[in-house]
């Protein structure tokens, strides 16, 4: 496995390849969701590049930038055993300079649901992501379905700006209990982590909802809530693909969301149907 941290020499080392190129970017503090990830690269490309860049431009002020975990000798192995080609590990210098150009999340899309709560997140995600990509220029990259909102927003950004490059979605990887795996989830105490199982609870029941013929948004919606309190709820909605609300849900075209607040630890999670 090959670690690089300067852009241009990552550029000026892949361009030439001629391969197939697969592209996991990550914030570090892996786990067996971006292993997933990992996997699915290697089984779709002749090589892949994985990212370990900690983004300071989606944390907004008091939130866990600092305290976010950082396990990079760990990461580095993770990435060695799961068979991967080249890891870029760069500095904050070298992604961001003086006097930034930035994109701006959609004006709708981007500030419902996680973006009502953290203005200008999207903003840092999308801006990094495309930075991201045009260093790798990937054919693929792969992004978890548990950050769907991200995921709708970052192919959002390449379908408006005619990026080459196709986003590869890959499904939830779970705890055997059902919390899905999150770099967070080390935040959680074992009372909270008890409590966070509200969380895939409340999915599973609403999931049970709509195999009986319950297909009303308000209604499952207002289940999921009683499943989930008396935890903090920022927001649980059922959209369709494109992040419309929807009064009833549409069997290959919905997802379910929730995102709540664990004792500190804000965690989200969601199931497509």
């Amino acid at each position: 496995m090959k670690i690089i941290s300067s852009p241009l020499e990552l550029k000026n080392y892949l361009k030439n390849k001629n391969l197939t190129i697969g592209f996991v970017p990550t914030m570090g503090a892996l786990h067996e969701g971006h292993i997933s990830l990992i996997k699915k690269a290697k089984e779709q490309n002749a090589l892949v590049v994985v990212s370990i860049f900690l983004n300071p431009t989606q944390f907004l002020k008091g939130e866990d930038l600092d305290k976010y975990p950082k396990k990079d000798e760990a990461d580095k192995k993770i990435c060695e055993l799961s068979g991967v080609d080249v890891l870029f590990f760069p500095r904050v210098e070298d992604i961001y300079g003086v006097d930034e150009v930035s994109l701006l999340a959609p004006k709708v899309r981007g500030f419902v649901l996680e973006g009502a709560s953290r203005p200008s997140h999207f903003n840092g995600v999308l801006t990094v992501v495309m930075k991201l990509l045009n260093i790798v220029n990937p054919t693929k990259a792969y992004f978890g379905k548990k950050d769907a909102q991200q995921l709708n927003l970052i192919s959002l950004m390449v379908k408006q700006l005619f990026m080459d490059v196709e986003i590869v979605p890959v499904d939830t990887v779970r705890e055997k209990d059902g919390l899905a795996l999150s770099s967070r989830n080390v935040y959680l105490t074992p009372q909270e982590r008890e409590e966070a199982l509200k969380i895939p609870s409340s999915l599973r029941s609403a999931t049970v909802m709509v195999t009986r013929g319950v297909l009303g948004s308000k209604e499952i919606t207002s289940n999921m809530r009683e499943i989930l309190a008396p935890l903090e709820i920022f927001y649980v909605e059922i959209l369709d693909r494109e992040f419309n609300r929807l009064l009833d849900v549409e069997i290959g075209n919905t997802i379910i969301l929730v995102e709540v607040k664990v004792g500190t630890t804000r965690l989200l999670d969601n199931i497509w149907l």
